[in-house]
């Protein structure tokens, strides 16, 4: 029976987790040196063994004995992750929404928000595009134009008609009821 590489090495739980608190307390991308830096010292460079031991993630700590090795530091960039909208991908499309709501939107009657209200729908705005000129295949989904128009201040609530007040008939005295 194979004893674990910690054994071999005469670590301890006590140590083992006095590295975890340790590697914890070490701001990224240097945290990922230091992990390798670890699993190359105790762990004879395995990585799989440092997942089961300290709980940190393969990848990450195989990236870290790489940097480790040579001294180069990746680059984590992070803010480049996300995955453009459909409005930076597209400008032309944002201000074509822009000439089709703009008519058709108002404010807020009591101007306690900036925000327009309109009684077009998501589905009548991609119909206008396409009649604008816009291919099917250039437009995004309904439902991305109806989250455009969300983030834009759009809000696609139908405006509600006022409604004329019934006219009731008067009571007079001797239709009033006594209580006694």
């Amino acid at each position: 029976m194979k004893t674990s590489i910690l054994k071999r090495h005469n670590v301890s739980q006590e140590v083992v987790e006095l590295i975890i608190r340790l590697i914890a307390l070490i701001p990224w991308p240097e945290r990922r040196q230091a992990m390798g830096d670890v699993v190359l010292t105790i762990l004879d460079g395995k990585p799989r063994v440092a997942e089961n031991e300290f709980g940190w993630n393969r990848s990450a700590v195989m990236t870290g004995i790489k940097e480790f090795e040579t001294g180069i530091t990746c680059i984590n960039d992070l803010s480049e992750r996300h995955k453009p909208r459909a409005e930076e991908k597209n400008p032309a499309l944002l201000e074509s929404i822009r000439k089709i709501m703009e008519p058709q939107s108002h404010a807020d009657p009591q101007l306690c928000t900036t925000l327009l209200y309109t009684n077009m729908t998501a589905q009548s705005v991609y119909e206008a595009l396409l009649s604008e000129g816009w291919s099917e295949s250039s437009l995004p989904s309904v439902r991305t134009i109806s989250n455009i128009l969300n983030r834009q201040q759009y809000r696609l609530r139908s405006v509600q008609k006022t409604m004329v007040e019934k006219k009731r008939p008067k009571q007079t005295p001797s239709s009033k009821t006594s209580g006694k």
